[in-house]
Formats: structure tokens, C-alpha cells, sequence
């Protein structure tokens, strides 16, 4: 059933190429989060247990991997030398394939200790990949092919650093569509995915802020949503056009903004707390608000339920249509990766590296399975075809953080 809607959503863009078995931007193909149901990957695993490979990556970044055909790309940065990278590695092997340096220089000097410098994912339309950098007091998106020559690099906005940046790509027909808020004035493109050129540009309120835009269907057409900057904004993902807007958001969110087809559902941090439903037909109806703060880690809807990482480290779970809360699971380790589902049971690493398994309906949530992964994970995983793939760092003897990619897989 879940492979169907997969497809499906899959061949209303075209995307040839694409599988079942991608996962080839932020969010996972119907960019929910969710990921196959009738997939099984392991449910303990440790840096030794469970493990298919582990590749190293050079740098520091917090975004997470795509995995699409035989690759697997993940963007990197060093802050030493000043690089950011896209990688690719074999998705069989781990085995490095190809290393493109999209910049050199131009780094902040200052950025929040949970921000990095190469925070996006990289997004795949099975003929080439797209991936977004603050580079030099700008936000560029660069577009390669799939064997990692660039194609064109597009200067999306100026860009006024508060905390850093983490914008992700998303596709849509023949765009790529990019956004990048901040206290300068920051915009919202439509870019050909050919050669790069603004098809459609709205500019944004001069405001801090970190969403990554995100197409939903939702009250019967496509939207593109963006939260932050102190509304919730609706825009035609094909021209720009505004379909509708409203005040029910802070000025700072992180989450990316999910539906269940007649709400939107946005949560931030700063500088207030709160996880609200919006009515996604352009009434700017508010239906429920709370004030729990899930600033980080994005949400996910299943059945009827909205279930919410809260950034304490407790997995939340709503009544979707009227806010009611059914129950809560404390973890007790802070989080920034948002969990993953597969089928009832969530996958939620937290930032010590903790990974966990629960078991999540609307009835309860349940820890089975608590793993240790390395030292720190503020990456959110990815799920697909039975696979975990996460970027993991270590924190060496000589003080030294390195970062792995591991692809986890159960093992007869």
C-alpha cells in the first residue's frame, strides 16, 4: 500500500527514473517523512552490530544522506580548509565514488554550535542533483550532473547570518524550488532545473528564519507552505503565485510543515512555543494550538494522528483534527534529528547518539530498542528498502570529531 502511494506521487512529477526503493530529497518521496511500511530494517544495531558498511565523510555537516539508484549523496563541509562538498558514495559498498567542491572561502566566522555549514540535503530528479550553500554572505544553489560536474550555480539572496542555514531543495515539475529567510529580506524561488534561471521569485519578510519549503496536496490542489517570519504562507509551487496567507506561526521555525489534507500543521521555538492546525483552504482559520515547543525536529501525521518530537526529547502524539493529546514518551536525551516511522514503529536518534526504537500508535508509545551510535547525531536518518542510513560523528581520543556514514541492515 505504501510503495503504491510512493508511485504514485512519484509519477506526478516527472521523474522517470525514480524508485520505490529513493529516497531522493528531504523528506522522502512524498515528502512526509514516512517512510515504506513493508520495509525491515533493524531494530538493534550498534557500530558493529547490524552494519552493512561505514564510509567516512570529511567535515562537519548535519544534513541528511538521499539514496537514489546505486548512489548515495550527502553534502560536507570543512571548516579548517573552508570547503563544501556534494559526496557520493556506492550505495552497496560505501565506497567513495565521486567528491565536487561546490565553494571554497567565504565561511561565516560565527554560527550557533548546532548549526554547520553544510545543514542542507541534497535533492535528486534521476538526472541531476541540486543542493544549496551559505557561501560569502549568500545563499547559491548549485545544480550537478550524476557524475558530479556542475551544471549552473544560481545566487538565490544575500544572506544575514543569525543562527545558520539549512534550507533543503525540493523539486516540483520542472523546478527546483529554493528559500533561503533572514534578517536582510531573504526570497522564495522557482529555478529551472535545466539551467537555472528565476522562473518565479517572492521575496520574504526581513526576518530570521530556517524552514525548508515543502509541497503538499492539500483542500484539493498542490501548495507550497512556508512557516516563520511571523505567518503561514501558502504559494502556487508552479508560478509563485500567493494562494493565501496568515498570522498563527512565530518568527522562528525549523520543522517542515505537514498535512492531512485539510489542515497544515506548523510548530516553532522562537520566541514562542507552540504546535498549531491551520485550515489549508485559505480561510486562515485556526483550528488548535498548543505550546509545546517542537522547534527542531519536524512532525509526521499517520491515521488520523500527529505525532511531534519535542526537542526535550519527548515523542508526542495529537489528536490531528482536535489537538487532544493522547500520550507522551519520554526519551530523555535532547533531540535535533526528526524521527523516522516505518509502519507503527518510530526510529529517533537523539543528539547523544542515542537511537531508539518505538513502538507508536494513537493507543501508546513504547521504547523496544535503545542503540548507541556513535557520540552525537543531528542528522536525520533515512530510511529505505530495508536500509538506515545516518551520518554519525565520533569524538576521537585526541579530541578530534569525525564524522561516518553508516548503512545499517538487518543480518540473517
Amino acid at each position: 500500500m505504501k510503495s503504491a502511494l510512493i508511485l504514485a506521487t512519484l509519477l506526478a512529477f516527472p521523474l522517470a527514473e525514480l524508485s520505490a526503493k529513493d529516497w531522493p530529497w528531504w523528506r522522502g518521496p512524498n515528502r512526509d517523512g514516512i517512510a515504506d511500511a513493508d520495509q525491515k530494517p533493524p531494530i538493534t544495531f550498534s557500530e558493529t552490530k547490524n552494519v552493512r558498511w561505514v564510509a567516512d565523510v570529511p567535515g562537519r555537516g548535519h544534513g541528511s544522506p538521499i539514496v537514489v539508484g546505486d548512489r548515495v549523496y550527502l553534502a560536507a563541509a570543512d571548516d579548517d580548509i573552508q570547503k563544501q562538498w556534494v559526496l557520493c558514495y556506492d550505495r552497496a559498498t560505501g565506497k567513495p565514488v565521486w567528491k565536487t567542491t561546490i565553494h571554497e572561502g567565504g565561511f561565516p566566522e560565527k554560527m550557533n554550535k548546532k548549526a554547520s555549514n553544510a545543514s542542507s540535503s541534497v535533492a535528486c530528479d534521476s538526472k541531476g542533483l541540486f543542493i544549496s550553500f551559505l557561501h560569502d554572505k549568500a545563499v547559491y544553489t548549485t545544480a550537478l550532473d550524476m557524475d558530479g560536474k556542475q551544471l549552473w550555480q544560481t545566487k538565490i539572496t544575500d544572506y544575514t547570518l543569525h543562527q545558520g542555514y539549512g534550507s533543503s531543495p525540493a523539486i516540483y515539475e520542472d523546478l527546483v524550488i529554493v528559500s533561503a529567510d533572514n534578517k536582510k529580506g531573504g526570497a522564495v524561488c522557482g529555478l529551472n532545473r535545466k539551467d537555472g534561471k528565476i522562473v518565479w521569485r517572492q521575496d520574504r519578510p526581513k526576518m530570521p528564519n530556517y524552514p525548508s519549503p515543502i509541497i503538499l496536496t492539500a483542500a484539493g490542489k498542490d501548495q507550497l507552505v512556508l512557516t516563520g517570519c511571523e505567518k503561514i504562507v501558502s504559494y502556487d509551487p508552479l508560478t509563485g503565485n500567493v494562494n493565501w496567507e496568515t498570522e498563527g506561526a512565530t518568527t522562528e521555525c525549523v520543522t517542515s510543515t505537514v498535512t492531512d489534507g485539510k489542515h497544515v500543521y506548523t510548530s516553532g521555538g522562537y520566541p514562542k512555543n507552540h504546535v498549531s492546525a491551520i485550515a489549508a483552504d485559505g480561510s486562515g482559520k485556526l483550528v488548535w494550538e498548543n505550546k509545546s515547543r517542537v522547534y527542531v525536529p519536524s512532525m509526521y501525521i499517520r491515521d488520523g494522528y500527529l505525532y511531534g518530537m519535542m526537542d526535550a526529547g519527548v515523542l508526542v502524539c495529537w489528536n490531528s483534527a482536535t489537538g487532544e493529546r493522547l500520550w507522551r514518551q519520554r526519551m530523555g536525551q535532547p533531540f535535533t534529528a526528526t524521527p523516522v516511522p516505518v509502519g507503527d514503529l518510530v526510529y529517533a536518534a537523539s543528539e547523544m547518539g542515542n537511537f531508539y526504537v518505538v513502538k507508536a500508535t494513537h493507543k501508546g508509545g513504547e521504547i523496544i530498542a535503545e542503540n548507541q551510535l556513535g557520540d552525537q547525531i543531528y542528522a536525520t536518518p533515512v530510511i529505505v528498502n530495508s536500509q538506515i542510513f545516518v551520518r554519525v560523528a565520533h569524538d576521537e581520543d585526541d579530541d578530534r570529531r569525525v564524522e561516518k556514514l553508516y548503512c545499517l541492515e538487518k543480518k540473517d
